[in-house]
């Protein structure tokens, strides 16, 4: 039993699952920020050019009501929420992007091609080894 709750608490501390457990929080109460930003400021705007409560948009089909209004109030916090997520994991790969240096390898050029016979030939040649021309500088 032991060994189980070593191994637990070794899965439970490692650092991407406390990332995890993080993200999950942070992003549990901005859906709540989002959430309200739909329902209370987003859709009573749209409501104004439908005269209503748009949530409250329905159909009603054989005594069902179809309340496409509150789905499309989902739609929009999703796309919200989408773009919104894309923007921090961009803003966060930039930000990892910037701490890591380019390493720019830069080779010394240390062969040339003959003019003549298109070979490669070491560059302080002054004669090409393989057809024998004399090479300018």
């Amino acid at each position: 039993m032991k060994k189980f709750i070593d191994e637990f608490k070794t899965f439970a501390l490692r650092g991407n699952v406390v990332d995890l457990a993080v993200g999950v929080i942070i992003g549990g109460a901005f859906q709540t920020i989002v959430k309200s930003l739909t329902n209370d400021i987003l859709m009573p705007l749209i409501g104004l050019f439908v005269r209503t409560d748009f949530q409250e948009v329905a159909v009603k089909v054989m005594d069902v009501d179809i309340r496409y209004g509150a789905f499309i109030s989902a739609v929009i916090n999703f796309f919200i929420m989408a773009f919104i997520i894309f923007l921090l994991v961009k803003g966060i790969n930039k930000l990892t992007s910037l701490g890591k240096k380019k390493e720019e390898v830069i080779e010394a050029v240390t062969t040339k091609t003959c003019p003549f016979c298109k070979s490669e030939i070491a560059i302080e040649a002054t004669r090409c080894p393989h057809c024998t021309s004399v090479l300018e500088e």
